[in-house]
């Protein structure tokens, strides 16, 4: 069987990757220059990529914390450590699973679907028995696992564990990512095809012909090859996510998800070959699968773009203008399923199937869900993916009801000013503000508020990237009963630790944790996180008394930190016994 032929090869990857390469420096480019002439905006003709410590690079390094581990900073009483609370963004399940579905989309693209027959009935009609036929087709199914595994493995390894941690929150990274994912879906929806180089599949095409266990893993090999137009955006998507989410090991197990459901159709119908006859027939639906991705492929790319404008403080891509274009996107979608937009290399759609006034039903419901958002609606079940809602321009939301008096009223407020001064790095954070809640961004200063107004700290070290952080936000603070708590009864700092913000020169330091110079307002807090609560996951919280110290409870043993806790009730009994063990 010559899968060449049937599927030759029109792109060469080299190619487009060096196209990629030259689409960011200048892309980059084009966006800074437009925003000077747009008055509506902030100008980022001075933005600047900088590379920062993090908590990764310092947890990668903490056996140096043992002679440090006590100290805090700007000479701070010491506290003792608590417990590790890390959380990854994404575990090594998430991210299986998230491969596995990711397997079975692209079994259903044009570039495997058809495959599946002619790949059985050649082993079939080659091995001679069902026997040697399951064996054979088992083999093949195990080489195509390898082949992707290793990919992912390869990838970790050339980057490492560190590189890996820091890619979430890196803004050359970040633009990279949202460029290639442009391509990866201006080719679904068909302009072009992204292919390796035919000499690589024919070379693999003729070593499948050896026979053997050799000429099994080659025909393996081929497959990978000539289906890479379709599989390559999605595990294109799949090791970005993984990457910047995930564990050092997550390229690897988000490859073997995804080869695992790419093996299993090919294995499965050798077993039983009668039910190949129940496959619903090629034809335009299989396009179709891939123009949808191609639209998905966009609108997942828009996360990526908004990472860097709220890390960087460009201040351009506010909450309505990214839910703007996932509204069109989702209509986009919901008018090309009912066949009112068509492509060139599209079919006819002489009626409408049932699967696709379901998926058109789903869709144009979405985007309903989503147009209340523009005017402020919290959306809270996608709330972890959009901007954060101070960056709506146009909000009618209410803000909720948290009861009883403010935490600052007018004349304490006053005074507070007065003996503190202006709050320190407010304005980098309006974007990210809960409504109703002052909030201070200073570790120095909540201490001196914290003794003006006895009250506890409750520190959240959050991200401008931070999904969990967001989804606590819109999901847990939004609660009356936590609000108040938030409101009335802690002074909130919120320690944001990917804060690009460059340090004065005179605050910059080598941390004495990972050896490093901190030269980054988010690299500060990042250290401070690693140091002394032994964590680089965000978000967490951590009740501190007036000086500095963690809150004991009544048997005087101090209250851990805590992770995202998305139990409202929980969340409350947290909060409560650090306020109990303040007033004690």
């Amino acid at each position: 069987m010559k899968l060449l032929n049937r599927f030759p090869c029109l792109r060469v990857l080299l190619v487009l990757i060096a196209a990629i390469a030259i689409f960011c420096t200048t892309g980059t480019t084009t966006a800074l220059a437009a925003q000077k002439n747009n008055v509506d905006t902030v100008s980022t003709s001075d933005v600047q990529f900088t590379d920062i410590p993090t908590a990764a690079d310092s947890i990668a390094i903490r056996k140096k914390a043992a002679d440090s581990a006590a100290k805090t900073v700007a000479a701070k009483p010491a506290v003792s450590q608590s417990a590790p609370t890390s959380e990854k963004p994404k575990t090594l399940w998430q991210i299986f699973i998230f491969g596995l579905l990711g397997g079975f989309t692209a079994v259903i693209l044009p570039c495997i679907y058809p495959l599946l027959p002619l790949t059985v009935s050649f082993f079939t009609k080659k091995s001679g028995s069902r026997r040697k036929a399951i064996g054979q087709s088992l083999i093949y199914g195990a080489s195509i696992i390898v082949i992707y595994v290793t990919l992912g493995l390869l990838i970790s390894i050339i980057f490492g564990s560190d590189a890996l941690n820091q890619l979430a929150t890196n803004g050359i990274f970040n633009i990279f990512f949202f460029l290639l994912l442009i391509v990866f879906g201006i080719s679904f929806l068909g302009a072009f095809e992204i292919t390796l180089p035919s000499s690589l599949a024919n070379k693999l095409d003729e070593n499948a012909d050896k026979g053997g266990l050799a000429g099994i893993f080659f025909m393996a090999s081929t497959l990978v090859v000539v289906s890479f137009s379709c599989t390559g955006p999605i595990i294109g998507t799949l090791l970005v996510d993984a990457a910047s989410k995930g564990d050092r090991l997550g390229p690897a197990i988000g490859m073997f998800g995804f080869s695992l459901a790419l093996a299993l159709p090919f294995t499965l119908f050798a077993l039983f070959p009668s039910a190949l006859k129940s496959l619903p027939k090629s034809g335009g639906w299989l396009n179709s699968v891939k123009v949808v991705l191609g639209f998905l492929e966009l609108a997942f790319a828009l996360k990526f773009l908004s990472n860097v404008d709220l890390a960087y403080h460009w201040n351009w891509f506010d909450r309505e203008i990214f839910l703007s274009l996932w509204i069109a996107i989702g209509l986009m979608v919901g008018l090309y399923l009912i066949g009112k937009i068509k492509f060139s290399h599209d079919s006819d759609v002489p009626y409408l199937s049932i699967p696709r006034i379901f998926l058109a039903i789903i869709t144009f419901a979405f985007v309903i869900y989503m147009i209340p958002g523009l005017w402020g609606a919290p959306l809270k079940s996608i709330s972890a993916f959009l901007p954060p809602e101070a960056t709506q321009d146009f909000n009618l939301s209410s803000v909720p009801d948290g009861g009883g008096s403010s935490s600052a009223p007018a004349s304490a407020a006053a005074a507070i000013s007065s003996s503190i001064g202006e709050k320190k790095y407010a304005a980098n954070y309006t974007r990210i503000k809960t409504r109703g809640l002052d909030s201070w961004y200073d570790y120095d200063q909540a201490l001196q508020v914290s003794k003006a107004t006895h009250k506890p700290i409750l520190i959240d070290f959050t991200g401008f990237n931070c999904v969990n952080c967001r989804k606590m936000e819109a999901n847990v603070w939004s609660d009356p009963q936590v609000f108040s708590r938030l409101k009335n009864d802690f002074i909130l700092l919120q320690l944001v630790v990917d804060d690009k913000a460059a340090l004065p020169l005179q605050e910059q330091f080598v941390s004495d944790y990972s050896g490093k110079k901190i030269t980054t307002l988010g690299g500060k807090w990042s250290d401070l996180e690693a140091k002394r609560f032994n964590s680089n996951s965000q978000p967490l919280y951590v009740m501190l008394d007036s000086d500095g110290n963690l809150l004991k409870d009544a048997s005087g043993k101090e209250i851990p930190t805590s992770p995202a806790n998305y139990d409202i009730s929980s969340y409350l009994q947290y909060l409560d016994s650090g306020i109990s063990a303040f007033k004690k």
